[in-house]
């Protein structure tokens, strides 16, 4: 009887000691977990500045994209300040407190864009009557891109000096990162505006005259039709003229196919030059890059049909196809070796073929290596090419035809329905 007690007492001795075990366990896991989710709080917080500076800066680096940036690199590095000085080391935006000592470190942002090697700056070192300064470490970082300065961060810190200076470093290659990459795009966008500059300088001088001719030998036997002629002339080269925007609807440019068609079938007559438009209505608003579709009609109509006696037909057809808009130029005209071809397109810019060149370069510089054109061709078989277009593509965004208009025209201009129909 003695001992029933003392085991009782036993068993709950373990019972207290293993409960407040699991409860030592269960507040070790919780601490553990608010541990583990204050850093990836504090991770996304960082991860979330960084992105939003990030579009800023693809811009370039001037006054807007600085003040801009600036607020979100001091969050981001908790410090006292953020300044961002210009290649001429001219201030482009300051960011926080301690800006009166500014004028103090000019000399070090001087030098440091001269050599091209960050500069520290102690506080100590420098006259300050403000008490307390909120400064107490300074550092200038280069931004370098391809080898020249682009301009500087300065991060003023009343913090670690070693975090800091590891801490700048980080930042300013995530800048340089940056503006490598608004370099990169603009870049792009210069040889693509080059490149429609060749193809604008393609469009023939012949072309031009046989259009003005063919409408002139109209004025007296059909005025009416002259006229209307010469209005898709005009709509046709300020189209083709244009000198806003790299990218265009597909409406767009099947309404300007339409102009040219138009032209060449009054100048060789119905019975030599035959169309057939086959267009699916919901891929008229997917972008493409200017004057993609024009230069392969007009590629084949000129080496395609003219050789051919009799003439022949051009199809057009865009249909869609789930993500992407499958566009087509098919003629049964006189076709080509597709050794000549591949050697042709090989050096686009010489050949019969330069059209056919710039466009597969273009649309592979914009949507990816993997939309460049198909083309299938056999001598005396016609030729059919064949582009793949996506439906929507970061960064491609077509530009209205009439930059003045109003936003809902402009709708309007996009979404307006070309011919759809075919002249038999």
């Amino acid at each position: 009887m003695v001992r029933v007690p003392e085991l009782l007492t036993d068993r709950t001795v373990l019972t207290v000691i293993a409960a407040l075990g699991v409860l030592g366990m269960f507040v070790m896991l919780c601490r553990a977990r608010r541990v583990s989710t204050s850093r990836e709080d504090a991770t996304l917080a960082a991860l979330h500045r960084v992105t939003t500076a990030a579009p800023y800066l693809r811009d370039g680096l001037d006054q807007t994209s600085a003040d801009r940036t600036a607020p979100h690199l001091r969050e981001l590095l908790s410090c006292v300040a953020v300044g961002i000085v210009d290649s001429d080391a001219t201030l482009l935006s300051w960011d926080g407190a301690a800006n009166q000592h500014y004028a103090d470190i000019t000399g070090e942002i001087e030098r440091a864009l001269r050599t091209g090697k960050r500069e520290y700056v102690d506080h100590a070192k420098l006259s300050c009557e403000w008490r307390p300064c909120p400064m107490r470490h300074a550092v200038v970082v280069p931004l370098e891109v391809e080898g020249r300065n682009r301009g500087a961060l300065v991060i003023i810190t009343e913090g670690d000096r070693r975090r800091l200076l590891r801490a700048a470093g980080e930042v300013a290659d995530h800048v340089t990162a940056q503006l490598e990459l608004a370099e990169l795009q603009d870049s792009k966008e210069r040889l693509a505006r080059a490149e429609v500059r060749a193809l604008r300088a393609q469009i023939s001088p012949h072309f031009i005259y046989n259009a003005l001719n063919t409408i002139s030998s109209q004025i007296r036997t059909d005025p009416e039709g002259a006229r209307d002629l010469l209005q898709e002339f005009a709509d046709f080269t300020r189209y083709s003229f244009r000198t806003s925007g790299l990218y265009t609807t597909l409406s767009e440019e099947i309404r300007n196919v339409d102009r040219y068609l138009t032209l060449e079938s009054a100048r060789f007559g119905p019975d030599r030059l035959r169309m057939q438009f086959k267009i699916a209505p919901e891929v008229l608003p997917v972008v493409l890059p200017f004057l993609a579709l024009q230069p392969l009609v007009e590629n084949a109509v000129r080496h395609g049909l003219l050789n051919k006696p009799g003439g022949g037909t051009v199809s057009i057809t865009a249909e869609d196809n789930g993500n992407e808009a499958l566009i087509s130029v098919d003629d049964d005209g006189v076709g080509m070796d597709p050794r000549q071809l591949e050697a042709e397109l090989d050096n686009h810019l010489d050949g019969s073929q330069v059209g056919l060149g710039n466009i597969n370069n273009r649309m592979r510089a914009t949507f990816g290596n993997d939309y460049g054109l198909v083309v299938e061709t056999e001598q005396g078989a016609g030729m059919k090419v064949i582009m793949r277009v996506p439906k929507f593509s970061p960064g491609v965004r077509p530009v209205p035809e009439n930059p003045d208009a109003l936003p809902e025209q402009r709708d309007n201009q996009d979404m307006a329905e070309p011919v759809t129909s075919g002249y038999e």
